[in-house]
């Protein structure tokens, strides 16, 4: 039999690994106007190689990059697919947030995690800057500016280890929001192709039409579920109501 203290070591071992491989892999912060990076935190993933790695890192930047010809304005929260990951944007009071993650990390949490992401780098820049924080952001000159703060967004990225966690069900399940609304592209449509704004107002009305019709159906199928629930009472009560008259009454 093996060393049962040996045997606990290399258990903790496998489960720090297992959450090095599900936390959110990468995480960009840029200015939203030019696409000036701030800060990038996370470096290393056990699931990818140094080239993969190196391809998200310079599609992340281009994402972020609104000074592409090729770039299409962006939704203020978006899922990008990019193969076997996915990326995650979100875009607050002039500042753009974006993470990569696994494909099987879920993109409600993603988005969580982004948003006290957000939080975490306006109390840090308040703390540091007061009311003009926004006025730092606005006018820093070097990418990078903000790397100071990454250990800050690293501990976020720990809390968020790991999905399958208490923590972080529960926060899925207090989150009221829908983010099935977000929209969601894919890379080469963000980095290559883009879209026309007339197109977008297209897509939008269609789904606004789609999604009235399905309002109607759903209608339509609680009411066909509510008259086969009560349907043969009715008809019961019909039939009653027949015996009786004749009864009484002819």
């Amino acid at each position: 039999a093996g060393d049962p203290a040996q045997a606990v070591v290399d258990a903790v071992a496998r489960e720090r690994q297992r959450a090095r491989d599900t936390m959110p892999i990468l995480t960009l912060i840029a200015r939203a106007t030019d696409g000036l990076a701030l800060l990038q935190s996370g470096d290393k993933y056990a699931g990818l190689s140094d080239d993969e790695m190196h391809v998200f890192k310079s599609q992340g930047k281009q994402i972020l990059n609104p000074m592409s010809s090729r770039n299409a304005p962006l939704p203020s929260k978006v899922s990008i697919d990019a193969g076997r990951c996915i990326f995650h944007y979100m875009r607050e009071a002039g500042i753009a947030y974006l993470t990569l993650t696994d494909k099987a990390y879920p993109k409600r949490l993603a988005f969580l995690y982004l948003e006290e992401v957000h939080q975490t780098f306006e109390e840090q820049l308040f703390k540091e800057y007061g009311e003009g924080w926004r006025h730092e952001v606005e006018t820093v000159p070097r990418p990078y500016a903000f790397m100071r703060y990454d250990r800050f967004v690293n501990r976020k990225r720990r809390d968020y280890a790991d999905p399958s966690s208490k923590r972080n069900m529960k926060k899925v399940e207090e989150e009221l929001a829908d983010i099935y609304n977000i929209t969601r592209k894919n890379i080469q449509e963000v980095l290559n192709r883009g879209e026309k704004l007339d197109q977008v107002s297209e897509i939008s009305s269609r789904i606004a039409s789609r999604s009235k019709t399905f309002k109607w159906g759903s209608k339509k199928l609680r009411m066909q579920a509510q008259f086969q629930k009560y349907a043969p009472f009715a008809a019961l009560g019909l039939v009653l109501l027949t015996v009786v008259y004749y009864k009484f009454f002819w």
